[in-house]
């Protein structure tokens, strides 16, 4: 795919080309496909030349090109399917390359330089051709201007906007001679005045690029004029210069904005011809216009400075710079820190970006930043953050570290599971599981001796043991009474509760 490319004419102008890629912006309503392409708008897009379009687009019906810089009818002719061609408000000046379109039924050449009447006759092959429209044109104040193109174009219905009658038509015919020779005399006088326009505009863009190339010599690059004067100044007064520099550039700046203002006015009120280059050079003041209001946007422009999160000791600062409502509170019940944001309810996900740390959190909400000190430590890894569906709340839970500072962290370690029954039950999973959340032990998580670690596996052995033994004690009798089908001599309380 091609990019669309900008090209420097010999005005100074930039113009736009037809590109692959403008086309497919424009034919969005075809899926950006173009070689099926039936209907194509580049209008007010500062083309200057027509080019590819006939090669792309061979199915096109309906071509809108108007409101641009075209000067010449080209590369149109293979489109055989087109109907409708719309070039009106461009630099065009003669008719000519519309020999190929076969199926052409309406032509808008409407406020374009057309001067040779003459050229019409070339749209004789255009039988198709009903409807035609040349005002604005030069040639549309010619005297019998409408009889020679009744005459010529004997296919027209409409000329203008209005309608052909056919008396009309029989009565251009008979004076087609004496008219066609009307204008002719007037289209050559017109030819003779136009060259003339063409030299003195020729004549105008150079005295304006030679004046340019002057003050670009004596002018630096501040706009200010230099001289050898200063050279000879002592180094005091030099500094002085220096340190009013500002003042005098600020100054110098203001006199260039009132400069350009009256230059504006004065270009505005100024009267000039209606010719391809009078537009030309109407542009050419619009871009430098433009040009000169952006360099003075971006030096009246003040780059912000970075918004400061961290002090310069490390401390996390309180910032809300999206200046959003927002509430922070402590979860004893499940031990966590939660953050409830008013993020707007309709902004999307995506623009949203949340940051945990072990000490603050940072929201980062289209760009800006929302940060806050947390009043305990959290853990980073186990935070999570939903929006809520009604509010669109953004809602950050984050669980608390370990509160404890200094002192050892307690687990759970040696956990003996102990059941007691009653005489004759037995020994259920649920029982054996609700005594050990009944009998954790909680020790400190200190380093041990291999001595004191074998001394205290053969305390929990030796207190297994005991206990199992008391409680085949309990059930000896019973035991006794009804000896089991199988053999066994042991209980299967006794089974249950053994290690």
């Amino acid at each position: 795919m091609h990019l669309p490319s900008l090209d420097m004419c010999a005005d100074g102008l930039d113009f736009l080309d037809v590109t692959e890629d403008l086309i497919r912006r424009n034919a969005e309503h075809n899926d950006c496909i173009i070689f099926s392409l039936e209907e194509l708008s580049l209008h007010q897009q500062e083309i200057e030349r027509l080019e590819h379009i006939d090669k792309w687009c061979r199915d096109l019906k309906i071509l809108y090109l108007q409101n641009n810089l075209i000067g010449k009818i080209e590369n149109v002719s293979k489109l055989k399917k087109l109907e409708y061609l719309n070039l009106a408000l461009n630099n065009i000046e003669k008719i000519e390359n519309l020999e190929g379109c076969e199926g052409l039924t309406k032509l808008d050449l409407t406020v374009n330089f057309i001067g040779e009447l003459s050229s019409v006759k070339t749209l004789q092959h255009n039988i198709h051709l009903k409807e035609l429209f040349l005002m604005g044109n030069p040639c549309a104040d010619f005297d019998g201007y409408r009889q020679f193109m009744v005459a010529t174009l004997q296919q027209l219905k409409w000329l203008d906007g209005k309608e052909i009658e056919r008396s009309e038509r029989i009565q251009a015919l008979q004076d087609f001679p004496a008219v066609e020779q009307q204008i002719r005399e007037q289209e050559k006088a017109y030819c003779l005045k136009r060259a003339k326009d063409k030299e003195e505009a020729q004549r105008k863009l150079q005295e304006e690029e030679n004046e340019g190339e002057r003050e670009g010599r004596h002018t630096g690059f501040d706009g200010r004029w230099y001289t050898d004067i200063s050279a000879t100044l002592p180094s005091s007064e030099e500094s002085k210069d220096d340190v009013q520099a500002p003042e005098i550039q600020e100054g110098g700046c203001k006199k260039k904005k009132l400069d350009n203002g009256e230059d504006d006015l004065e270009f505005w009120n100024k009267p000039s011809l209606y010719t391809p280059e009078s537009r030309l050079e109407t542009l050419r003041h619009m871009e430098k216009q433009r040009k000169d209001q952006e360099k003075l946007s971006e030096k009246k422009k003040k780059v912000k400075p970075p918004r400061v999160l961290i002090s310069e000791n490390g401390r996390a600062l309180n910032v809300n710079e999206p200046k959003l409502d927002f509430s922070l509170r402590d979860d004893e019940k499940r031990n966590q820190i939660v953050l409830d944001l008013a993020v707007y309810r309709y902004m999307d996900t995506s623009l949203i970006d949340v940051d945990v740390q072990p000490t603050y959190v940072r929201v980062m909400v289209k760009g800006k930043p929302f940060q806050l000190v947390l009043p305990a430590e959290v853990k980073p890894d186990s935070s999570s953050a939903k929006r809520a569906q009604t509010t669109g709340h953004l809602v950050v839970y984050m669980p608390k570290h370990c509160e404890c500072s200094g002192a050892p962290c307690w687990t759970a370690r040696n956990v003996s599971i102990i059941a007691e029954n009653s005489p004759g039950q037995h020994c259920s999973p649920t029982a054996c599981h609700r005594a050990s959340r009944r009998e954790v032990l909680l020790t400190p998580l200190t380093p041990e001796t291999p001595q004191e670690e074998g001394g205290r596996n053969n305390h929990r052995l030796s207190s297994n043991i005991k206990a199992s033994e008391k409680h085949s004690g309990q059930q000896q009798g019973a035991d006794e009474q009804k000896k089991p089908a199988n053999g066994e001599t042991r209980s299967r309380s006794q089974q249950a509760c053994l290690p």
